[in-house]
């Protein structure tokens, strides 16, 4: 059998790079699409994933390159970042984070769905939990993860049977060190790391995940569930 491809955006750094790693140790052939080259050795395509001719060119060079499709894990965006009051928000900043963090999903699912298909595969996309909950100041933000939630199960309706579309919404995901107070709001004692978003991806591109469609998995420790009192 032919070995089994994933394509991962935004996979040069955190998240990302820790899901292509899972994947790669699953037996994944993983390609990376990101508008930086990631350190590990995977088949990499610079891709701005909110243009279409570069996400047309991405898929095609995946496919040229290993021949199938079977997973797509769309993970690129830009981060969270309070932009000031909504009245000043300018539509430039808006238009460049909903084109990154949710046209983006749309269009590299858009030009999978034929591999996908023919492969039976699964798509796994990464919102946030901020689709959930806000700061302040962060309406671009909230307003793209939350539309990826609502994608996803669009696409389980219009997609399915042959192939599955989940969504995970990560929480406080660390990549620096904490204090021990920031560890502590967490229910289960600690912030997040990169292999508790991973792993979860794995195991729902799996055929053990054969079930599972059109659903939203909050990973945060337990975080949005917590009640706080001031």
């Amino acid at each position: 059998m032919a070995q089994k491809t994933a394509l991962v955006t935004g996979a040069a750094q955190g998240i990302g790079a820790g899901i292509a790693r899972v994947l790669a140790g699953r037996g994944y052939a993983v390609a990376v699409a990101d508008l930086k080259k990631p350190a590990a050795g995977f088949f990499f395509v610079r891709t701005d994933v909110s243009r279409e001719p570069a996400v047309r060119a991405c898929v095609r060079a995946v496919l040229r390159r290993f021949g199938r499709l079977d997973a797509l894990v769309n993970n690129a965006g830009l981060a969270n970042a309070a932009n000031g009051p909504v009245e000043k928000l300018a539509l430039a900043e808006w238009n460049r984070r909903l084109g990154t963090n949710l046209t983006g999903v749309f269009l590299m699912t858009k030009h999978c769905v034929p591999q996908l298909r023919a492969a039976r595969g699964a798509v796994v996309n990464i919102a946030s939990t901020r689709a959930l909950q806000s700061e302040a100041h962060t309406e671009a933000y909230a307003a793209s993860k939350g539309g990826v939630a609502a994608l996803t199960h669009a696409l389980a309706m219009s997609l399915g049977p042959r192939v599955r579309v989940n969504c995970i919404s990560p929480g406080w995901i660390a990549h620096a060190k904490l204090r021990p107070k920031d560890h502590a709001q967490h229910p289960v004692g600690r912030a997040g790391r990169d292999a508790d978003i991973a792993e979860l991806v794995a195991y729902l591109l799996s055929d053990a995940a054969g079930f599972i469609s059109g659903q939203n998995f909050v990973v945060d420790g337990g975080m949005t569930r917590k009640m706080i009192y001031l």
